[in-house]
């Protein structure tokens, strides 16, 4: 009786430091944050109207906006790691960043290596070209010989892939503004990408260059990223959202970033 008693007692000392090494192992990332004092955000290098360098040199845009009100309310510094569109994943799943804000489209390919947030905005694909150019329907588009502008590793490149199948693709790693230069510098007839990274980097552009046509290909979920086992972060960020359409906050954010160019004036 004695041994087994002790048996039992040595099982249980064994789970309960297994137990203690497995919650020190998986600490919560907001945990670390608020020791750390220091929010790390991965965002992309020039994409505006959500993320970007502007004219007196400061990080702003829409997503990098809402990411200091996350700092605020946690009551720590935040620091953006810029990255190029490709970049973004791999800096967040290597530890470099806590958090990915990004226009980024929550795909179920991209959901197998990172834990989406609810989405923030929906967005959608759409086409674009010079403004004197011939092409005006899906139709025109999706033709041997047209050339079409994309991003590497951007929701548009599939949607280009479904929608343009007789199209030649010519994928362009970086920002959206690069699309736009590769068609009005004839590098390529038409582009795709998302409808509010469009509109937003247009303003970086000659009036009336571009026309993009009426078509959307697709409704896309916008939303931040973080690690899988940081679900913590994620419910977090989910209710910062929350208050935040309760208070007025974020439709003050998405008006003057996404749903308008005001933002051009003073950036």
């Amino acid at each position: 009786m004695k041994k087994l008693f002790s048996g039992g007692l040595i099982v249980i000392a064994a789970l309960l430091l297994s137990f203690s090494l497995m919650a020190a192992a998986h600490a919560s990332t907001v945990d670390e944050i608020i020791k750390r004092g220091e929010l790390r955000v991965a965002v992309q290098t020039q994409g505006p109207p959500f993320s970007f360098v502007d004219k007196n040199g400061q990080r702003t845009g829409s997503s990098v906006e809402f990411c200091k009100l996350m700092a605020q309310e946690m009551g720590v510094k935040i620091q953006f790691l810029d990255y190029d569109w490709d970049g973004l994943i791999p800096a967040l799943l290597s530890g470099k960043a806590d958090l990915l804000a990004a226009d980024m489209t929550a795909t179920l390919q991209r959901a197998l290596k990172v834990s989406f947030t609810d989405p923030f905005f929906y967005t959608g694909s759409v086409i674009f070209t010079k403004k004197d150019s011939p092409f005006k329907t899906l139709e025109d588009c999706n033709k041997e010989g047209v050339t079409v502008a994309v991003l590497l590793g951007a929701t548009g490149e599939a949607d280009a892939k479904r929608f343009l199948p007789k199209a030649t693709l010519k994928s362009f790693k970086g920002g959206g503004p690069l699309l736009i230069n590769a068609v009005l510098a004839g590098h390529a007839d038409i582009g795709l990408n998302d409808e509010t990274a469009i509109v937003g980097q247009l303003a970086e552009f000659p009036p009336d260059s571009v026309k993009i046509l009426p078509i959307k290909l697709s409704q896309q979920p916008l939303a931040f990223a973080v690690r899988p086992e940081d679900t913590h972060l994620a419910q977090w960020i989910n209710l910062f959202f929350f208050w935040i359409k309760q208070d007025g906050r974020y439709e003050q954010n998405i008006n003057y970033w996404v749903k308008s160019l005001d933002w051009k004036k003073d950036h």
